[in-house]
């Protein structure tokens, strides 16, 4: 862990990122890819110590409140948010100046600030998004080693199902030969349903990979799946989108899950809820 100081924390699309690195250990990770330049060692975590400070200036200076969202880049509870509590700082500054909330993990850590999370949704909009990759758990505990399994993550899903907190899930990736059938989409979607989220975002069935994560990735899968490098290498030699052979038929399952029970499944339309304020609630603002 090493800490730096930055003038901005806010993104254009009003994204914020309290952490570089992660120590999940997601075989997969497309984080750790060079594009992004990240210039530590990816478990060396950068912590953004002003962050908090910063957010609230930005905060201050929009003209009008809008849905914030964090956990695109960077696990907003990764372990060292136990200590560090960057993230419960920022969401309590969201809430107490009447902006929106819309937050991605794959951690039950989230259940800690659930107080505040609540706050925000009586007031607006608070949407928790949650990644699921693998209805196994012992699979799930080989490929996503550190953080929490699946069915934890249902089990906060289902706990904001119950305090009214919309949700949507991440699907994927999923990796080719590893936990590409239809008994684990099946799994996956059947929790979706159960737990009564809003949108399920896929982007195909399949991984990405490019220079960073691919090395990364071989390297791990070498050790737990002996052999399916050489599979993986022949298969789809230097490309960035690597499709499952069973692609299709998965997608015909996924989206005919989706329209038969009324989850939103196009990217486009869950963007849009996702960026869309909500008032709930007469309040005095510092806006007017």
């Amino acid at each position: 862990m090493h800490y730096s100081d930055y003038k901005t924390i806010l993104s254009s699309q009003n994204g914020i990122n309290l952490y570089r690195g992660c120590t999940h250990g997601c075989i997969y990770c497309d984080s750790r890819s060079k594009c992004y330049q990240m210039k530590h060692d990816f478990e060396d975590i950068e912590v953004k110590r002003n962050a908090p400070f910063i957010l609230e200036r930005q905060l201050r200076g929009k003209r009008k409140p809008c849905m914030i969202g964090t956990g695109a880049m960077c696990d907003p509870y990764i372990h060292l948010e136990e200590e560090l509590q960057l993230t419960r700082q920022c969401i309590s500054i969201i809430e107490r100046y009447g902006f929106g909330l819309s937050i991605l993990t794959k951690s039950s850590r989230i259940i800690r600030d659930l107080d505040l999370l609540k706050a925000i949704n009586k007031k607006t909009k608070c949407v928790v998004q949650m990644t699921l990759t693998t209805y196994d758990e012992n699979l799930c505990r080989k490929i996503e080693p550190n953080v929490s399994t699946t069915f934890e993550r249902v089990q906060v899903l289902n706990t904001m199902k119950q305090e009214e907190i919309p949700t949507i899930v991440w699907l994927g990736p999923i990796l080719p030969f590893i936990n590409d059938m239809e008994e684990n989409l099946i799994g996956l979607l059947n929790y979706c349903a159960e737990v009564n989220v809003r949108g399920i975002l896929c982007f195909g069935f399949g991984v990405t990979m490019r220079e960073g994560n691919r090395e990364y990735f071989y390297a791990q899968i070498d050790q737990l799946f002996p052999g399916l490098k050489k599979e993986y290498i022949q298969t789809f030699k230097d490309a960035y989108v690597c499709n499952s052979p069973n692609h299709n038929h998965l997608m015909s399952i996924f989206k005919n899950f989706c329209e038969r029970h009324q989850i939103l499944w196009k990217p486009n339309d869950i963007f849009s809820y996702l960026k869309q304020f909500e008032e709930k609630e007469q309040q005095l603002s510092f806006f007017y």
